[in-house]
């Protein structure tokens, strides 16, 4: 149950954050929930492995590389996800930024 709650949440924190930046299109809720599923997985199974091969670079940029990673990593979710479009790198970048403070809020209602 607290996985389909975290799956909604997460949903609804790619929605809102959509609707903030003009830069990324959602064609509806369920987008949101494949996005959501998608963003899900590849932050459990791909990013660990990309961020173990570009440690030295994370370390020699004091953390900043891992931001770059998260957008790259977005930008690969809306190549997956039909109905998830990102209007470039920056937006991208902006996204996973917005996103993680819209799924930090969000995540306060949860408790």
């Amino acid at each position: 149950m607290a996985i389909l709650i975290n799956w909604l949440i997460s949903a609804l924190a790619v929605v809102v954050t959509a609707y903030l930046l003009p830069g990324v299109r959602l064609s509806g809720f369920v987008a949101a929930l494949v996005t959501a599923l998608v963003l899900g997985l590849i932050n459990a199974f791909i990013k660990p492995v990309l961020s173990l091969l570009t440690l030295p670079l994370t370390i020699v940029t004091l953390g900043l590389f891992s931001l770059v990673l998260n957008a790259l990593l977005i930008l690969l979710a809306a190549k997956l996800v039909p109905g998830f479009q990102v209007n470039g790198f920056w937006w991208a970048l902006a996204f996973s930024l917005v996103l993680a403070l819209v799924n930090y809020g969000l995540s306060i209602f949860k408790q």
